[in-house]
């Protein structure tokens, strides 16, 4: 065999189903088949030709899960028929960045999915030092939600959140969702989500959330209300509109730190007084991709059941219909997740 079925991401809007060649197998790489694949927002970007369009035409995906089907000569450590994951971010691996795990630093960085061909499609090559082996009692479906887990786990390191800290989550989409459960792990207390969709307040309330506002106009007072009038002690804005990151400077308290999370336009902007955040001590400090380390305790933690996750994992369509699954993703709220079967 040698070639492949593949979701080409031809231009903007448009995905073509056809058979390309079968990815390329080095020496130290490892050849995954996929069994299931997620969209994510930067999924979305990218079909709307927001991000990442000067690499089209692209095999967009990479919340892949799936088993070995082949690795290079000098890989030893995995077998055939393994089920697995792989950590998308590929650096020089020996750089400054690249040692300090801040791999999209990285001159050489790559992303599985984002900058080069990913797994909307029945294989994927990625190098094997990448490549993460999964409990064999673990369902793809569950397996596919690691890398997007892993975002929320390193938002979280970033956003240094410890116990008892208020905070305020600008957004309960698919992101925002995962973002409510992993500040209840931590310990953060209260939990406060903006989220303008009835439906998805709901979720958000059952996902953990302390308080559910769905009148943006009301956030600063509430917010104040359940923070002793202080604001909140960090704000993490998951859906990526200028709008809402200014709203999200006039949420924290003096001292305040902000998350940036959500992928803005490449020229969106906010205007920061920076008197204001120097006298008040303030600070912002951005996240988007889970690597190394987060990968693997994204993978424990889903294994032994700390996040719910049967609203990521009932929308489900196959690979020939990935174009009505996108073309599907703005009318159906409910779905937090949408996975392709491969």
């Amino acid at each position: 065999m040698d070639t492949m079925k593949a979701a080409v991401l031809a231009e903007p809007g448009r995905f073509e189903v056809k058979d390309v060649p079968l990815p390329q197998v080095g020496p130290g790489d490892a050849l995954i088949k996929v069994e299931r694949c997620g969209i994510c927002g930067t999924d979305i970007h990218i079909f709307n030709g927001h991000y990442a369009a000067d690499k089209l035409p692209l095999v967009p995906g990479h919340e892949f899960a799936g088993t070995i089907a082949a690795v290079g000569s000098d890989v030893g450590h995995l077998s055939v028929g393994a089920k697995v994951i792989a950590d998308i971010n590929i650096g020089c691996g020996h750089c400054y960045y690249c040692r300090r795990n801040e791999i999209l630093n990285c001159a050489e960085m790559q992303q599985v999915g984002i900058t080069r061909d990913g797994a909307f499609a029945e294989y994927v090559s990625v190098p094997a030092r990448l490549v993460i082996p999964a409990p064999e009692s673990a369902g793809f479906e569950l397996l596919a939600l690691v890398e997007p887990v892993a975002c929320v786990v390193r938002a979280a390191r970033k956003a240094g959140v410890s116990f008892g800290q208020s905070v305020v989550i600008l957004g309960a989409g698919p992101i925002g969702n995962l973002h409510i459960q992993m500040m209840r792990l931590v310990g953060a207390a209260p939990i406060i989500v903006v989220e303008l969709s009835e439906e998805r307040a709901a979720m958000a309330r059952a996902a953990g959330a302390d308080v559910v506002i769905t009148d943006p106009a009301a956030a600063g007072a509430t917010v104040r209300e359940w923070t002793g009038g202080r604001g909140a002690d960090v704000v993490i804005e998951s859906v990526g509109l200028p709008a809402l990151y200014k709203q999200a400077f006039e949420l924290i308290r003096p001292g305040g730190h902000v998350a940036a999370f959500g992928l803005t336009g490449p020229d969106d902007t906010v205007a920061v007084n920076i008197l204001d955040t120097i006298l008040r001590e303030n600070s912002i400090k951005g996240s988007v991709a889970g690597m190394g380390e987060d990968m693997h305790d994204a993978l424990t933690l889903l294994s032994h059941g700390r996040f719910k996750v049967d609203a990521f994992t009932s929308a489900v369509y196959p690979l020939a219909s990935i174009q009505d699954a996108f073309d599907s993703l703005a009318a159906r709220p409910g779905d937090l997740k949408t996975q392709i079967v491969i």
